[in-house]
């Protein structure tokens, strides 16, 4: 599956730093949002820069083979809708695939009930206990993806 539009998104809200940060909710964070490597490596605050190149490279490794695995595991009907593959294969990179596992958002998109699962992605704005208005967006445009579907 393409995840060309997974990895728009996830550019676009994630962001890139090319030094390692601590991210929102505290995390070690590097390139574009990633809290590991591809080899299972925690990023640590110490941990060198990389490059543009390097980082790409580390966020389609994470899409292809962590979170889209994850989503069609979770949601098997998302082979048959890519555009909403590709929206939950963001909202997995975000979150991580536990939170997609004990959603209503998991339950509403397996029921093929899609206003339901637009509704439900909307729920997950809160950072810090507060609003994000970079999550709002970020779940509106997943949330467009989802409704084409």
């Amino acid at each position: 599956m393409n995840l060309d539009v997974a990895t728009t998104l996830c550019r676009e809200f994630e962001g890139w730093r090319s030094k390692p940060y601590l991210c929102a909710a505290g995390v070690p964070t590097i390139a574009f949002g990633a809290t590991r490597y591809a080899d299972g490596r925690a990023v640590t605050l110490k941990d060198a820069p990389m490059t543009r190149e390097a980082g790409e490279e580390l966020l389609r490794w994470h899409l292809e083979q962590e979170c889209l695995p994850a989503v069609l595991r979770l949601c098997p009907v998302l082979i048959a809708h890519p555009a909403a593959a590709n929206a939950l294969c963001s909202f997995v990179f975000n979150l991580g695939a536990g939170r997609l596992q004990s959603s209503t958002l998991r339950r509403r998109i397996n029921q093929g009930d899609w206003a339901g699962a637009k509704e439900q992605i909307m729920r997950w704005t809160r950072g810090g206990g507060r609003v994000l208005p970079g999550l709002v967006r970020r779940r509106q445009a997943e949330a467009a993806l989802i409704a084409i579907t």
